[in-house]
């Protein structure tokens, strides 16, 4: 299915790229601040002085504020644009990080982490409104698969440099540090960015009160290829955000037996493999938008098959090669679940993209969090048995591949009609 230049398709061009750019730096920020606990989790045991669950916490009540914002984050882009959005986000983020930096108790720590989750929260979805209101149409799986590939760049930047500086530094003067860089983006944005280019300005809203915002989340939900997005974004996602955010490292080291510098390059190989992931994803996306549903079934299947392998095998440790093979296909996870996206973007018109897009997004936290929670209950009651912990994956990617099934065909049934539609509209907009 090729794509079509829809009626008053913003141009792109440079100015496209370098306003979008800002905004992606905020997003590179927000993710770097997301998943700095991913790198720090076996010092915030030893900090706090918590187990396995206390621990999940972190993670758990970090997502549940980011699942949880994620539409009233899409009503309020839709209703204040992307700029006010994405400042108050930065503000947000970046005092949840220099609070976590200076956290004497766990309990602070854990507001400082919701915090933080709240102003991340508002980053994703301002930028995939910032690109669809800088650049044609046809440039949207692209621009959203680029946008995640920038988040992962944030994940390396954990990885490398934020596990270094912890162990070099200490953990205030590495938390504290990195809290800087929202800084730096809080003034590029305030400076730069502009919600959409001249001439493209979007239709004034009505007066929004509750019955509007009801009527957004009903039409949005009525879309299949809403909830489609939802559930292909939490089938994909979230094995490899928990190995991320959270579990991979004590996996790794605890169950695996690896140095933590051996654990540490296999957490890079994941980011490694997602931003190369995400460019031929967004490439064959662009190219064949039937090729959405096969990627993310495949990508779900190979993640099943892989995680299998290494929890079955019979060794005492899984070999080095099959760990190596397991952290490239959890590369592809996230890529995969960008496609969501693909399938509620045209299904919404521009006015409900905030809406939708939170909505999808939505999905996958809400699976990482559950996981997030499953692991550390099941650690810490079977004494720590990654085997057992690690199996809860299975469960919810059964669930979301039977939603997945059920929606796909009522989906690409209304992205046909609506398909149809705007090539009519298009005929009749005059030259």
């Amino acid at each position: 299915m090729s794509a079509v230049a829809l009626p008053g398709d913003p141009p792109g061009g440079r100015r496209a790229v370098a306003v979008w750019g800002i905004g992606v730096c905020v997003y590179f920020v927000a993710v770097i601040f997301r998943t700095s606990l991913g790198v720090a989790g076996l010092d915030a045991v030893e900090r706090f002085d918590v187990g396995a669950s206390a621990l999940s916490t972190f993670s758990i009540l970090q997502l549940l504020v980011y699942a949880g914002m994620q539409i009233p984050v899409g009503l309020l882009v839709d209703r204040l644009g992307t700029k006010k959005v994405l400042t108050i986000g930065v503000v947000l983020f970046t005092v949840g990080q220099l609070g976590f930096a200076f956290s004497p108790s766990y309990g602070m720590a854990l507001a400082s982490r919701a915090l933080l989750g709240c102003g991340d929260a508002m980053t994703f979805i301002s930028v995939l409104r910032l690109g669809s209101r800088w650049f044609p149409a046809r440039r949207g799986p692209m621009v959203a698969q680029l946008a995640g590939l920038a988040g992962m760049a944030g994940n390396l930047v954990s990885t490398l440099v934020l596990a270094r500086l912890l162990h070099g530094l200490g953990w205030t003067t590495a938390f504290a540090g990195s809290a800087l860089a929202g800084v730096v983006v809080l003034v590029l944005l305030l400076l730069f960015l502009k919600d959409h280019p001249e001439g493209h300005e979007p239709e004034p809203f009505p007066h929004q009160g509750a019955a509007y915002v009801r009527r957004q989340i009903a039409a949005s939900w009525r879309e299949p290829g809403t909830r489609l997005g939802l559930w292909v974004h939490f089938t994909t996602q979230f094995p490899a955000m928990v190995f991320l955010l959270l579990w991979g490292l004590p996996f790794l080291v605890q169950a695996q037996g690896l140095s933590r510098a051996s654990a540490g390059e296999l957490l890079t190989l994941v980011v490694l493999s997602n931003m190369l992931v995400g460019l031929v994803y967004g490439q064959v996306v662009a190219r064949h938008h039937a090729a959405r549903l096969p990627l993310a079934l495949g990508t779900v299947g190979a993640t099943a098959l892989m995680w299998a392998a290494v929890l079955a095998y019979p060794g005492e440790h899984a070999p080095m090669w099959l760990l190596v093979m397991l952290c490239a296909v959890l590369g592809a996870c996230g890529p995969a679940s960008m496609l969501g996206f693909d399938f509620a973007r045209p299904a919404n018109p521009p006015e409900r993209q905030g809406t939708a897009s939170g909505i999808t997004n939505m999905g996958g936290f809400v699976a990482s969090m559950t996981t997030l929670f499953a692991v550390g209950v099941l650690l810490d009651a079977t004494g720590d048995d990654y085997t057992v912990a690690f199996s809860s994956v299975f469960v919810l990617q059964a669930l979301g591949v039977s939603q997945i099934l059920r929606l796909r065909k009522r989906a690409a049934r209304r992205e046909r009609e609506r398909l149809v539609a705007s090539r009519v509209e298009t005929v009749h907009v005059p030259a």
